[in-house]
């Protein structure tokens, strides 16, 4: 798309043919999003329990909204301009404060969390409606997506006005679910019509995969982090501290390999090639939330095997150490059937094998349940490698 599809403006980036770069304004911003993480998987450890999963899992998708909405922002808008610069670190800053918050949100900080998080969504898109003319392109766009992050905002007030827990969690589900399902129809909200995907939602799709790819990037941190930092703590290093490292390290870089092999090119080229390409971008985003929560889930189980690699397997660990991987090879599965059309089969007997060893994975100790969860991920990553030369070779 040009810059001729959605006008101009002083605020706007300039849409040349080229692949826009990600700016540092961008990358300085994805760093809070690392303190995040850390809250969030140090959130489901502590509380491993249904209830405590589906209340990080609506953190999560408040989290995930809050850098999506700012992607989308910063792939119309020039983060190196002072005014949208600005908005961008201001953002940051409540995406800190929301960080922040997470341990307690569902205790003290319930209100904080919702107000910080109110004031991202509104302010940045009603500094949008403020500084973009009533006739541009993106003007009506950005009035709608005002209007829905109000009513959001309601919700997520009342969840954070709200005593009970249960209350709090239905109130942000709610409030989440409204963020996330809107862009799906388009925005639509009465008196406001229907934003159209095809000819408003002009994006740059490399900037955007590649925004996504530095998420991604961000997330595994975390794994790395969780079997880091215990390393540093430890007083010695015996050969089974060692093997779980190993064998959380070679899992990270199964989940790399599988995402940055070849999927940043073909998501490029879906959304270059698509007569949608607004609405690619967004399904991306969607199935980025599946895949990364795999990742944030998987740390937890790595956090729980460098604590104690000996100890039996329990079912708080086999479900993260298990689920998580699954969880992520589910979300590269519909990634990659989005922007290459291609169901991995290698990813799919992953998904089945992680499965069927939670019953197994009772009878042995953390550390040798980790290394078989390694080896199938592994095994995955050799599969698709397989799967991928049988398609060029035309088998």
């Amino acid at each position: 798309m040009t810059s001729d599809n959605i006008g101009s403006h002083p605020f706007l980036r300039s849409r040349d043919g080229h692949h826009a770069r990600v700016t540092y304004e961008e990358l300085f911003f994805d760093l809070v999003y690392v303190f995040a993480f850390t809250k969030l998987s140090h959130g489901l450890l502590h509380h491993l329990t249904v209830f405590g999963a589906l209340q990080t899992a609506v953190l999560w998708l408040a989290v995930w909204l809050g850098w999506q909405y700012t992607g989308w922002f910063t792939n119309w808008f020039n983060p190196e301009l002072p005014a949208v610069r600005g908005v961008l670190l201001a953002t940051m800053l409540l995406a800190l404060l929301i960080g922040a918050a997470i341990p307690d949100a569902f205790a003290e900080h319930g209100l904080s969390f919702a107000l910080c998080f109110v004031a991202m969504q509104v302010g940045r898109s009603a500094f949008v409606v403020a500084w973009l003319p009533p006739d541009h392109p993106l003007a009506p766009n950005y009035r709608r997506i005002l209007a829905w992050m109000l009513v959001s905002a309601l919700f997520w007030i009342s969840g954070g006005l709200a005593s009970n827990l249960v209350l709090r969690v239905g109130f942000w589900l709610v409030a989440a679910l409204i963020e996330y399902v809107s862009p799906m129809i388009g925005f639509a909200f009465p008196g406001l019509g229907r934003s159209n995907a095809r000819a408003e939602w002009t994006i740059e799709g490399a900037h955007l995969v590649e925004r996504c790819q530095l998420f991604v990037l961000v997330a595994l941190g975390e794994t790395i982090m969780a079997t880091g930092l215990p390393m540093a703590e430890a007083r010695s290093w015996p050969p089974g501290l060692l093997v779980a490292l190993i064998a959380c390290f070679l899992t990270t870089i199964s989940m790399w390999w599988l995402y940055f092999g070849m999927a940043g090119e073909d998501a490029t080229r879906a959304i270059t090639r698509s007569d949608n390409p607004g609405g690619m971008g967004a399904l991306i985003h969607y199935l980025h939330v599946v895949l990364i929560a795999g990742i944030i889930v998987t740390a937890v189980g790595s956090d729980m095997l460098m604590e104690n690699p000996s100890e039996g397997g329990d079912m708080g660990f086999i479900l993260t150490a298990t689920c998580g991987p699954a969880l992520y090879l589910l979300g590269s599965i519909l990634y990659k059937r989005l922007v290459s059309g291609i169901t991995p089969l290698s990813h799919l007997l992953g998904v089945a094998l992680l499965l069927l060893f939670i019953p197994l994975g009772f009878w042995g100790v953390r550390g040798t349940d980790a290394l078989v969860v390694m080896a199938i991920m592994l095994g995955v990553v050799w599969g698709e490698r397989r799967e991928r030369q049988q398609v060029r070779l035309g088998v």
